[in-house]
This record gives C-alpha cells, structure tokens and sequence, in this order.
C-alpha cells in the first residue's frame, strides 16, 4: 500500500456516511453491552436468542442436519473431487478438508444423531455429554453464527478496522505485540461474546490482516465468555454480592495474561508470516500526518464502493462457514472431553499437584477446590458445578475466577478455535491453557485475601 493518499482527494458526505453509518451499527451490534431486565448481553446475542425462543425445541434437529450434511458433503468432495465443488473456491474451502477433520466431522455427525435420538450408551447423549452439547451449546452457537455471520462485515469491510488501526497501534503493539485494529476483536471478545471474538479474528485472519501469531496470540487471549455468562457462573457459585470485584478481578488477571503469553512459547514461536502469504496492512504513519487523520483517510477509502450485494454475499457465506464448518468441531471435541471429564478420574488426578499449592496459599478446603483447577478444560461450567459445594465464599471466588480466566475450553470455546483456521493446534490449547492457569492463580488468590 502506497504511504500517501493523494492529498487533492475530496472526500464527499457521502463518503463519510458510508463508513461511519455502518461502522456505527456494527459497534453497537457486537461491542455495545445492553442491561435487557437486568442481565447483561449485546444485540448480536440478543437476536440470537429469539431465534433460539422461537425455534426452541426444532434447533438440535436442524443443527444435526446441518452436521451431517457437512460430514457427508466433506466426505463425498473428498472421495469423489467433484468439479461442482472443487472449481468454486468457497466450496473448496468449505467440504474439501484434510482427513483429520474429515474424521472429526464424521465423529460430529454420529455424537449429534446419538444425542437426538438418545441411542447408543447413555455416556454419549446424557445431559453432562452430547446432550449438554446439542441441546443447550449448539442451539446458542447457531442462533450467534447466524447473525453474527450476516452483520460481520459491517465491522469488517467498512473501514473501522483501519480507523482503529491507526488509533491503537501505539497501544496494542507494545502491550500485547498486536496491531492496532485487533482492538476491535479484543472489544467484541471482551465486552460482547468470545465466541464472535473467535470468528471475527478467523475472518480477518484468512483475508490475510493478521500474521499466524497474530491471530493465534487474539484468538487464544481474548476470547473471553460474555458478561451475561460470567453472571451465570457468579450466580451458580453464589457469589452476586460480589459483582464488582469478581469482574475486576477478572480484567487484571486477564491482561496479566494478556501481556505475559504472547511473549513466551508456545504464542512467541509462531510464524510471522500471513495465511496466503499477502500482507495487507502497513501501519506506518507518515511523520506529518495525525493518527486520527491517517485512520479516517484509509476507513473511507476502505468503506468506498462497498457493494450491498457483496457484502451480503460474504454474510451468507460467513454463516454458512461457521454452521457447516465449526459446528461439527465442537459436538465432536466438546462431547469427547466432556466424556474423559465425566467417566474418568483424569482431571482429578490431574488437581492433586494442587492441593499442595493451594494449601500453601492459605485457600480453604484446598483439597475439594483441586478437583476444579484443570477440569475447565473440557467445560468451563464443570469448576462451577464442582465448586458450588464448597462453604468457603473465598474458595468459591477463586474458582469462579479462575474458570473465566483459563480461557481455553474445548466443549466451546476450544472446539471454534480447533474448528477455524486459526494456526493452533490441541497441544497449542494445552500448554495455554496451562499457562493461563499458572498466571491468573496468583493474581486472583491475592485478590481474594485482600477481599475476605
């Protein structure tokens, strides 16, 4: 991209209408909180759920149409290389997968027909397996994709990213080694939904915007769960009076995170280099010029020509990649870990390391709180369930917190980050994880005595 706009360009009101209406919209669709009777959602999750009121009970069936139509789709491309599909890029993209994946939607396909049908050992479909995943995950995620999806490029193709670019590269560069426009990713996961962070950093990622440790390190780092469901979790463990602290307890261990795992493996060690090997973005800013000068200039140009039909087009195909591509990946993974969480003793194994540790750290019941240190990895809401027993409000709080934090959870959150092409791998997702875990633990057990 050239550094300079031509300076005897004039840009008309209409112009300017063009980006700033739609960026406008965009904002208040997935970034703006709304109080909706006291609970806190955005609109993108709002919408989601009068299609989930309306439709209700018909959603498992008609995401377990569209798995399986993925499955044997992929199945069939990757057998028989049909030119229907194969010559049209998005179709390409879509079905004609690698086997790895192939298998996992095939696996998808065969966990969401037990589940709907309750065949097959109860293991697989109960409501703490495939059954939590099709009846109360899947409906939310199709209801998010579908209008997610559709409203994304209003965020993406109308010139705020370029806006924010200029704005914030002074500020998430050295912070997070990230370029300014992430801080819209980072906003939309933090404040709005980490699922639709998720997507929009995918989107932005494969249209060559972002590097591979770019978009691994958002993708990985805030992706964080809504407001609404960390008010979920809160009410679950009991712990309502505690709004304030809880949530800001929450922000300061996250940007720990957020600033310690980009700089260390595995996030540091992934490539530079960009998905199709396009780059797309120069963030220089010329000497003379504002940033806010600079960042106008490039959202009008970018918002300019902006076709109603392209970018509806490029909605429907969002949508469509994510219930045919991302769907089956989680009903997959989500339902496999939930298994290991629910029929076998791995996580709690796994937390005895920690007794040790949390005794040390004064936490009470330290023992009964171990079992919750890792089991987030399959669910968030397991630590929640685990913990709401224990008497300790302290206790109680450091799961709460904890569970939020760790990020990575592969019944939602994990399964979308497997699922996109995002560059990071199941081991990328463990060793996170871990970290995270070993981050944030210090920072809200402080938090947590200074408190009680």
């Amino acid at each position: 991209m050239d550094k300079r706009l031509k300076k005897e360009e004039v840009y008309t009101t209409r112009d300017y209408l063009q980006f700033i209406l739609p960026s406008l919209i965009g904002i208040f669709l997935f970034v703006i909180p709304l109080s909706i009777n006291g609970e806190f959602t955005i609109s993108v999750a709002l919408m989601a759920g009068f299609v989930q009121t309306a439709f209700g009970e018909a959603l498992p069936y008609i995401a377990t149409f569209l798995i399986t139509i993925a499955a044997l789709l992929s199945l069939f491309t990757k057998i028989i290389q049909p030119s229907l599909i194969i010559n049209r890029p998005f179709l390409d993209k879509l079905f004609n997968v690698s086997w790895i994946w192939q298998i996992t939607r095939l696996l998808g396909m065969i966990f969401s027909i037990i589940a709907l049908f309750k065949i097959g050992p109860n293991s697989l479909w109960s409501e703490a397996t495939g059954g939590l995943l099709l009846f109360d995950l899947i409906p939310v995620l199709f209801s998010v994709f579908l209008f997610a999806g559709l409203f994304l490029p209003l965020l993406l193709n109308f010139g705020l990213l370029e806006l924010c670019g200029a704005l914030f590269t002074k500020i998430m560069r050295p912070l997070f080694t990230l370029p300014g426009r992430s801080s819209i990713d980072c906003l939309a996961s933090w404040l709005g939904d980490g699922t639709i962070g998720v997507l929009l950093t995918n989107k932005q990622y494969e249209d060559g915007y972002y590097t591979k440790r770019e978009a691994a390190v958002i993708g990985t780092t805030f992706s964080v769960v809504s407001i609404t469901f960390t008010i979920v979790i809160m009410s679950y463990l009991k712990l309502e009076q505690y709004f304030v602290s809880f949530y800001l307890t929450i922000v300061i261990a996250g940007l720990a995170c957020a600033f310690i795992s980009p700089r260390i493996p595995p996030l540091s060690r992934k490539s530079n280099t960009f998905y199709n090997e396009n780059e797309k973005v120069d963030e220089a800013i010329p000497s003379d010029i504002s940033s806010l000068k600079w960042g106008f200039q490039h959202a009008i140009k970018q918002a300019r020509g902006n076709k109603f039909t392209t970018n509806l087009k490029g909605g429907i195909e969002n949508v469509l990649d994510m219930w045919l591509g991302v769907l089956p990946i989680v009903m997959a993974i989500g339902t496999l870990a939930l298994i290991i969480a629910e029929y076998t003793p791995l996580f709690k194994i796994l937390g005895y390391p920690f007794i040790p540790v949390l005794e040390l750290m004064q936490i009470p019941e330290a023992s009964e709180a171990s079992q919750t240190m890792l089991i987030g990895f399959a669910d968030m809401f397991l630590p929640a369930i685990i913990g709401s027993g224990i008497e300790s409000e302290m206790t109680r709080f450091v799961i709460g917190c904890l569970s939020i934090t760790q990020l990575i959870y592969m019944s939602e959150v994990g399964g979308l980050l497997l699922g996109s092409k995002l560059p990071v791998s199941f081991l990328d997702l463990v060793l996170i994880f871990l970290q995270r875990t070993i981050i944030s633990l210090p920072i809200i057990v402080v938090i947590a005595h200074i408190i009680f």
